[in-house]
């Protein structure tokens, strides 16, 4: 079988925990010792990013710098990458999700390279609602 990409983008988490303002509609949040849950977050995703190098997947690791950012390892729902170079930002319904984007990795080393990004921003929606 094809891969479509040898690359993948991870956000390594600076206070991954329990998310207040998305528990209310989020199935899968839990409650619990948010220190605990953090360094094993943390632990999950160095291996996980060594694993993934040992087979040969280059990995592309932001750290997470934010304090108020728990689910910033899910870069997948702000961002995403696309043929012919696009790049689609997408709205965020929590506020403290918001500042998880960060359009700084697109100069990150291996994404850079020799890319001229088209980006398509829909966070205007964000302001209707929607």
């Amino acid at each position: 079988m094809q891969q479509i990409t040898d690359t993948v983008l991870m956000i390594r988490p600076n206070s991954f925990r329990s998310n207040e303002e998305t528990a209310v509609n989020n199935y899968f949040q839990n409650e619990g010792n948010d220190k605990d849950i953090n360094t094993r977050a943390q632990q999950e995703f160095d291996q996980f990013v060594r694993l993934l190098r040992e087979n040969d997947v280059t990995v592309i690791v932001v750290q997470d710098e934010h304090k108020n950012t728990p689910d910033a390892l899910f870069p997948n729902n702000w961002i995403s990458f696309h043929e012919g170079n696009e790049v689609v930002i997408y709205p965020m319904f929590a506020e403290n999700r918001r500042s998880e984007r960060n359009l700084d990795i697109l100069q990150k080393e291996g994404l850079k390279t020799n890319k001229n990004w088209t980006v398509q921003d829909y966070t205007v929606f964000e302001q209707k609602g929607e």
